[in-house]
């Protein structure tokens, strides 16, 4: 491939590549350890008394400790924070149903307030469902790399989300350098021990905590990372783990810049999915009409410089690519992506009417980066509103070179094969060209350890985050494993797909795996009234 010749090329003239992996954590032995059992509390959490009354009794929440390095278990611990949905049928509760919603560096605590619109009712009502902040995020000792929100805008500022320009790249890097400078300063020991083999030990002990002699376990995005990594290093404590939306986890963790190449082309493909379906369905969607053209037109036309809307916002090309990468993930979102391309390209090309514009401006331009939305100034000594868990994780199982000019390279030769969101991918690991843990401990296989249950698989064809060949792959990698198909658009399928959502309840109460090559339809397409 291109970029290995280029590494091999920055390296005679930069440094020597340092890839961060080490030796792979062997699966454990399937013996069991006591654990301090949770100890639930009532809720004070905002989105628990919210609710009403006689639903907050449903809910308690818990603060369990771990130890931040498990190989040097006396050096400290942290607190994990964790919310309770109780089972309606207790009489006839199967165990706890831990909930992750990908990141990394999602925010799993208020899953399960949302557990009716994911799961079936007999999911509900025989599963305690168990939300979780992973380590390193929001209410779970968050990892951060600024002191103030202050310090961080200092140095996001001069981060252009997708730089085109020398200028850009070249502020670029020297930013994302002081970025880790600082999170090499100020994130402290938990800074080496964010791995998802740190997490999996985590809630390994946190199953125990509860009771449960194996896991269930359900997964989106990145989460399936999570459930792929638990049933390797404990087939044995795993009862029924269900993924969705699915990283190829071979790849992820032996090969960072291949993985996110192949990423970028998961949205291309989406997007080309998109475009094709708005031609498809007429005027139901705003921007049909040859759809493809006017969208490569457009996106050609933000490399030379922004476009000015009627209302007089303007549109770069970094915010072009983030907003409609946003969109992606969402089918609902279509129509207003639609609308929004609509008067861009209507704005481009004098004479084109605008449509829906009202429509269009509804939502705001996503121009977030790596997972982090941009912080907003700040006066001085305001508290660091933020975490560096998306960073903090990806940096330790990805490895990368630990070469900082070889991103604007790969940008150049990504963006020929994947040319509205190539450069883009490049871009984002780049802080993990200079991240401070050099030689992560984290687990990078092997994947083949047979689960007593085979865990269960869920890919869309249209997936722009974790493309459909990631999830194929992860059933094919994981030594037992059944991959459900979905003939849908957007991120991950449950709670969007009536034959999906009824596999995934037959699989966790009953244990029953769905027939090999099932195919689901969603509830509904895109642009369908």
């Amino acid at each position: 491939m291109p970029w290995r010749a280029a590494v091999v090329s920055a390296t005679l003239l930069v440094g020597t590549v340092a890839s961060g992996a080490v030796a792979s954590a062997q699966p454990q032995p399937q013996t069991e350890a006591a654990a301090p059992p949770v100890t639930w509390q009532k809720c004070t959490d905002p989105a628990v008394v919210a609710l009403p009354p006689d639903q907050q009794a449903k809910y308690s929440c818990a603060t369990y400790q771990v130890p931040i390095d498990y190989r040097h278990p006396d050096r400290g611990t942290i607190g994990l924070a964790l919310l309770r949905r109780a089972a309606v049928d207790q009489a006839n509760r199967i165990g706890s149903l831990f909930l992750n919603p990908g990141g990394p560096g999602g925010s799993g605590y208020t899953l399960p307030v949302a557990g009716d619109r994911i799961f079936q009712p007999d999911v509900v009502n025989r599963f305690d469902l168990i939300g979780f902040d992973p380590r390193g995020v929001a209410r779970s000792a968050p990892l951060k790399c600024f002191t103030t929100d202050e310090d961080a805008q200092q140095v996001f500022s001069r981060i252009t989300p997708v730089p085109l320009t020398g200028q850009q790249i070249h502020t670029t890097l020297d930013a994302t350098r002081d970025y880790t400078d600082a999170c090499a300063k100020n994130a402290g020991p938990l800074l080496a021990h964010m791995s998802t083999e740190d997490v999996v030990r985590d809630l390994d002990l946190m199953r125990r905590g509860v009771g449960d002699k194996a896991l269930n376990y359900v997964g989106f995005s990145y989460g399936t990372l999570i459930g792929a990594t638990y049933a390797n290093m404990f087939p044995g404590r795993s009862r029924a783990i269900i993924i969705d939306g699915n990283v190829d986890p071979a790849l992820r963790t032996s090969d960072g810049v291949e993985y996110d190449r192949e990423r970028a082309q998961g949205f291309e493909i989406s997007l080309d999915a998109f475009l094709k379906r708005c031609d498809q369905v007429g005027a139901l969607c705003a921007f049909s009409g040859d759809a493809r053209a006017k969208f490569d037109q457009t996106r050609d036309l933000l490399r030379q410089g922004p476009i000015t809307l009627p209302s007089g916002a303007k549109i770069d090309f970094g915010a072009y690519v983030g907003r409609v990468g946003s969109a992606l993930y969402s089918p609902r979102r279509f129509p207003a992506l639609a609308a929004w391309l609509q008067d861009i390209y209507a704005a481009a090309h004098p004479g084109t009417p605008a449509r829906a514009a009202a429509l269009a401006v509804s939502e705001p331009v996503d121009v977030t980066r790596g997972g982090r939305a941009d912080i907003l100034p700040a006066t001085a000594d305001t508290p660091y509103s933020s975490d560096d868990s998306y960073y903090g994780v990806n940096c330790v199982d990805k490895p990368f070179p630990r070469i900082p000019q070889l991103f604007p390279l790969l940008a150049k030769w990504w963006e020929q094969e994947s040319p509205t969101f190539g450069r883009s991918q490049a871009f984002d690991p780049l802080p993990c060209a200079t991240w401070p843990v050099p030689h992560p401990d984290r687990y990078s296989g092997p994947w083949h350890a047979r689960t007593p249950i085979p865990v269960l698989v869920f890919g869309n064809y249209y997936d722009p985050a974790t493309r459909y060949d990631f999830s194929k792959r992860m059933a094919e990698e994981l030594g037992s494993a059944r991959l459900v198909t979905s003939d849908a658009f957007g991120h991950t399928i449950l709670g969007g797909s009536l034959c999906a959502d009824q596999a995934a309840a037959r699989y966790l109460v009953d244990l029953t795996v769905p027939k090999a090559g099932l195919v689901c339809q969603p509830n509904k397409q895109p642009f369908q009234p």
